[in-house]
């Protein structure tokens, strides 16, 4: 067995580890991330295993970097990794030579923390790698992170005040509304009435967001492949890799669901959101975990240092246009972070209205 480790760049800033295993692509890993990471090479998964079961808890790799095989011994690998109590806080990502869907569908099964076939670029693994060491190392600290962050945004009280005003009187007011809701929703389908998901809001907190349910009850399983599939934003891109999913003509979505999306009624339970104080009325969008783990970059992490709220700049913009691209819509969040006001909230307020009723089913 012969481990070759690459050249440990002392300036580079970033001592990680990885354990490689695989062939076919060691020369273009090899010369994509040998300035950047401490990386042990092994030539099969059968070396991998070996090399790992030689590790104590100092030299542990942070990163388990595998080829997918032909014989899905990678698979295996990524079920004895998950039991083991050395290894089972390891990163662990793939890379596949050829584009099959189904590949990165049972990696996705097997929580994985990312999926690369070829062709991709070098630069966007080695940034990818970075950001998920480094919020491996906060995520256990992520309570005391976002009071940290937090310090930087103080909510305006003129802000507050029209939250509240707004969110108290809308309640009142559209309480028949919310009852016959939740009355059809259960007789056009199975399921709770409200869907609740963790979101990423104002300096990096994670809260309970709520909205009427529009889709199946199995809609989360299926995100997966629909992500790799009609994802709006990877079409736009030419890759699987999009910060945003936004899903054509979305299959997971009821009948009843879709109305309730194109109407923004599915909305309405984010006012208790606006209420509790997780939100405002106008902010940028509060994004899925696993959007917010993909603005790994200074340049669009900013649109976090700005409320999150119901109704933002790209809703009223291009919401559910399909010449919304990702990138404009990330320059939008970063726009309102560093410029919103309470005069720039009431003109977003008043441009809502019309943009409620979208026509693209997306």
């Amino acid at each position: 067995m012969n481990h070759q480790t690459s050249d440990w760049n002392e300036n580079s800033g970033a001592h990680v580890k990885i354990a490689y295993a695989g062939l076919a692509l060691k020369e273009l890993v090899s010369a994509g991330l040998h300035e950047n990471f401490n990386v042990a090479y092994n030539n099969s998964i059968a070396e991998l295993e070996e090399y790992l079961g030689n590790q104590s808890i100092l030299t542990v790799p942070d990163i388990i970097l595998m080829e997918v095989d032909t014989d899905g011994e990678c698979f295996k690998m990524i079920q004895e990794i998950k039991k083991s109590f050395l290894l089972n806080g390891s990163i662990i990502v793939l890379l596949s030579s050829i584009d099959d869907k189904s590949l990165k569908q049972k990696a996705m099964q097997l929580k994985v923390h990312d999926f690369y076939s070829v062709p991709f670029l070098i630069d966007n693994l080695r940034e990818r790698l970075n950001f998920l060491v480094t919020f491996k190392l906060i995520k256990p600290r992520l309570l005391e992170l976002s009071k940290e962050v937090d310090t930087t945004y103080k909510m305006p009280f003129g802000k507050r005040l029209i939250d509240l005003a707004i969110s108290c009187s809308m309640l009142f007011v559209l309480s028949p509304v919310f009852l016959i809701i939740a009355i059809l929703i259960k007789l056009d389908s199975k399921g709770p009435v409200f869907y609740k998901s963790k979101r990423v809001g104002t300096g990096y907190k994670v809260f309970d967001f709520y909205k009427f349910r529009s889709m199946r009850t199995d809609a989360d399983q299926l995100l997966a492949k629909l992500s790799t599939e009609s994802n709006q934003y990877a079409s736009e891109t030419g890759s699987n890799k999009a910060a945003f999913v936004k899903i054509k003509n979305d299959p997971r979505i009821t009948k009843l669901g879709q109305f309730l999306r194109n109407s923004s009624l599915d909305e309405l339970p984010q006012l208790f959101n606006i209420l509790v104080g997780d939100m405002s009325v106008v902010g940028n969008r509060p994004l899925p975990v696993y959007e917010a783990e993909m603005l790994t970059s200074n340049e669009w992490s900013m649109r976090f240092l700005g409320p999150a709220g119901l109704t933002g700049l790209w809703q009223i913009s291009k919401r559910g246009k399909e010449d919304m691209s990702e990138r404009e819509r990330k320059k939008l969040d970063n726009f309102y972070a560093q410029k919103y006001s309470i005069w720039l909230d009431l003109r977003i307020i008043m441009g809502t209205i019309p943009a409620l009723f979208q026509k693209e089913k997306v």
